[in-house]
């Protein structure tokens, strides 16, 4: 696929997930892929899977959240099958704190999916905004 091609793909993704619309967001990652948050916040950690990540990240993240979380796409750098998204975020926790947080995705695309998802983010806001969450990793051996 093209370079262009890659990053509509990532254009559309978080289109998709800043409207709210989960199906079509879920419908841009592999079935294996594989997303990493750096750091050692609440929700840092590998998930492995659609299953995974839908469960343990979103079904985590998600109920704390007012309305999900809007991205808006600063920049985008593609190269090869690598797309590179600055992004800003913006959300309400329902005990309503802000969650307005920068990112940096590192993204691999495979066959016209998203194969691997790296996450750069802020880890200090995360803990301040979702302080005293659940961890997703709690039941993991």
């Amino acid at each position: 696929m093209s370079i262009e091609t890659n990053k509509q793909l990532v254009t559309d993704a978080f289109s998709a997930l800043s409207s709210g619309d989960t199906d079509t967001f879920m419908d841009k990652l592999s079935d294996d892929i594989r997303w990493t948050i750096i750091g050692t916040t609440v929700f840092s950690g590998a998930y492995q899977g659609k299953t995974d990540l839908a469960e343990r990240l979103f079904g985590s993240l998600v109920p704390q959240l007012e309305s999900g979380i809007a991205v808006d796409i600063r920049s985008l750098i593609g190269e090869g099958d690598t797309v590179i998204a600055e992004c800003r975020g913006q959300a309400l926790t329902k005990t309503g704190r802000a969650y307005n947080n920068t990112y940096c995705f590192v993204l691999r695309i495979e066959d016209g999916k998203i194969r691997n998802l790296t996450e750069y983010l802020d880890t200090e806001l995360v803990t301040t905004a979702f302080e005293g969450s659940v961890d997703p990793h709690a039941d993991q051996n």
